[in-house]
């Protein structure tokens, strides 16, 4: 078919490879204008706009798919499908109307659960223990239309948002690949999402990384987890010359009692208001991640340390 990918993130990469290599004619990527990315803060393509590059497909980066230049752009493509996957924009009615067999997204949760921004990382924080990825026909609404096709993982007791993104995305791409052959030979099925479950998985706010081990361990446990490793969920830890911040990147919940935010071993296991967590992989500012052995070694953290 004659489609157009919209996408931006790594997430969509490989969707978008898996259409290319299902022998998809491409016309054209739109991905979401390139940013300030790195130290020096340059602007750099997004991942999906890197990819078409260095394919060869051209690239449009619209500051809004409402733009009636853009619409008359996208309708002159004569496509016979547009899709989407983690675009970052919500498409009016024109978009969606403008290919032949109009728009279809993947998505990484099972709907009506998690529509919205951040499926993958909300999942976790919640403690959902099952998940997954489906493909819709896109409606006006937000991840609202019906169901063409569904695939059901399992999170695992030590998933963290990027490795539940990776798992995600390769079983995704795949799924996508296969029901677009599905559509293009007429013989996908549209399912209605259930009235009941319905969620919304709200972008990441910057103020929701800092831990508050007041909270029960198993919450505090989820949110490392499920905002590892990005933006990663933090903590003051006490020094000399005043707090270090410290990124916590992987965790477990344990039975064990104490002050919160106290640690209560050698080992990085700290107090919250109900149980502890074992702290595995964490990031000092300005350094790289590691496991809590190698950062020990590197900067003593003894029993009775209060976390901030």
């Amino acid at each position: 078919m004659r489609i157009a990918f919209l996408g931006t993130p790594d997430f969509a990469v490989a969707a978008l490879a898996a259409l290319v290599e299902a022998g998809h004619q491409v016309a054209c990527v739109y991905s979401q204008p390139p940013a300030p990315r790195g130290r020096g803060q340059d602007l750099k393509p997004s991942p999906v706009h890197a990819y078409a590059q260095a394919h060869g497909i051209a690239v449009r980066t619209p500051a809004s798919m409402r733009d009636p230049a853009e619409i008359e752009a996208f309708a002159a493509l004569k496509l016979d499908a547009g899709v989407v996957v983690a675009f970052g924009q919500i498409l009016p009615r024109e978009v969606l109307d403008a290919p032949r067999l109009g728009c279809f997204n993947l998505h990484a949760s099972l709907l009506p659960r998690w529509r919205g921004a951040a499926p993958i990382q909300r999942a976790i924080m919640a403690g959902d223990k099952l998940t997954g990825v489906e493909v819709m026909q896109m409606t006006e609404g937000l991840d609202e239309g019906p169901v063409l096709a569904s695939e059901t993982l399992r999170i695992d007791a030590l998933e963290t948002a990027g490795t539940l993104h990776d798992r995600l995305a390769e079983v995704g791409s795949a799924l996508l690949a296969r029901t677009m052959t599905a559509v293009e030979r007429g013989e996908a099925r549209a399912t209605p999402q259930p009235d009941e479950g319905e969620t919304y998985a709200k972008k990441i706010r910057p103020k929701e990384a800092r831990l508050r081990w007041t909270r029960p361990a198993a919450e505090v446990d989820r949110k490392i987890r499920g905002l590892s490793p990005f933006p990663g969920a933090w903590f003051e830890l006490p020094s000399e010359r005043g707090p270090v911040r410290v990124k916590a990147l992987l965790s477990q919940a344990e039975e064990a009692d104490g002050a919160p935010g106290t640690v209560l071993d050698d080992a990085l296991l700290v107090a919250c208001g109900e149980g502890a967590v074992r702290l595995l992989r964490v990031q000092r500012e300005g350094k790289g991640p590691q496991d809590a052995a190698t950062f020990l070694r590197g900067l003593a953290v003894p029993a009775g340390t209060v976390l901030g």
